[in-house]
């Protein structure tokens, strides 16, 4: 099967270093090795980047990574699963989304269906399931047994964790339903906004894949896949689906992707920033630093991850608040698909 590390590496050898580049290259977060195997033996036979991406992508969803990608984890409150995902194009710029795609498993081919028949960028919740129906795909459960003995679980214990802020009854101890605090007595009072860190994400459930595959001719694509945050309000969409923060393509600079508690990284575009870094000449690690920066300054207890690279084949990444990360890649540095991991506690 396509999904395990085969033989193939011998073709790394195949590829050649032009103008000091390594390339090709498939980078990825978290060791998802399978998926950086799919990827990378789509290369080896020919296929594009994108289709490579697509590929590699494809692989995590259908074998579940962890539980953060595909079908059967990270049911909502009302018990379902649903994806979110992307791809961009790093020569035109042009990207497809999916967020809230429900009862799709091939939500990374829901988005590529997007870019390429529609004139839109992003479809989300129901209307992107109907549109998927109609582009050919599948409609079908995403619950797994595993998923809804999670849901119990998480019912049972009183809907903890929980992400509503500013409701009553107290959701640090009830399910609701829930309503709107209203300040109204007095002007000190005003609404609370949550600094702290979701303590549901975690090394164990970091919420997506992020890859970047750059072909031979330096073409680059980044794209994601992801089930979302566990126990999400239903219709949240996080970070993922979101080009310049969940991932960012440019032929001028490279890729990035990120991972981690997407609520907040969204709000900085730490891939986006990553990329223009790199196109001003800082190296992947450097840029990954400088792009997670303001991100720790405001938020200095989240957990997330940057992995960038440039169009070089150069990689690194950035990481702060897991005791580590690792990243999967496969390019003619390596004989096989390796996984680089960096120490975070001192980023």
């Amino acid at each position: 099967m396509f999904f395990q590390i085969t033989s193939v590496y011998v073709l790394l050898n195949c590829f050649i270093r032009h103008n000091e580049a390594v390339l090709p290259i498939v980078v990825n977060t978290w060791p998802f090795v399978n998926a950086t195997t799919a990827a990378w033996n789509a290369l080896a036979k020919g296929l594009s980047a994108e289709e490579s991406l697509v590929i590699g992508c494809t692989a995590c969803e259908v074998l579940q990574c962890d539980g953060t990608v595909g079908y059967g984890g990270s049911p909502d409150e009302s018990g379902e699963t649903t994806l979110d995902a992307m791809i961009m194009d790093g020569a035109t710029y042009a990207v497809g989304a999916v967020g809230d795609l429900r009862r799709v498993k091939n939500a990374i081919g829901v988005a590529q269906a997007v870019m390429h028949y529609t004139e839109h960028t992003f479809l989300a919740g129901e209307s992107a399931t109907k549109f998927a129906i109609e582009m050919g795909f599948k409609e079908e459960s995403l619950a797994t047994n595993k998923s809804q003995s999670m849901y119990t679980s998480w019912k049972l214990n009183k809907c903890q964790p929980n992400f509503r802020q500013n409701v009553m009854p107290d959701p640090k101890s009830s399910c609701g339903p829930y309503s709107p605090i209203r300040y109204r007595t007095s002007p000190k009072e005003k609404y609370q906004y949550s600094r702290k860190p979701h303590k549901e994400i975690d090394t164990n459930n970091h919420d997506t894949i992020g890859m970047v595959v750059i072909d031979k001719h330096g073409h680059v694509w980044a794209g994601t896949s992801t089930n979302g945050a566990n126990h999400k309000i239903p219709g949240r969409i996080g970070d993922s689906p979101i080009m310049g923060s969940g991932a960012y393509a440019s032929n001028l600079g490279g890729g990035a992707a990120g991972t981690g508690d997407g609520d907040i990284m969204m709000r900085f575009l730490p891939s986006f920033r990553a990329v223009i870094e790199m196109e001003r000449g800082l190296s992947p690690e450097e840029a990954a630093r400088v792009a997670m920066a303001p991100i720790i300054q405001f938020y200095p207890s989240f957990s997330g991850a940057l992995v960038a690279v440039n169009t070089s084949g150069n990689h690194g990444a950035f990481c702060h608040g897991f005791q580590n990360f690792g990243y999967s890649i496969a390019s003619p540095e390596f004989s096989t698909v390796q996984v680089i991991n960096i120490d975070c506690t001192h980023s």
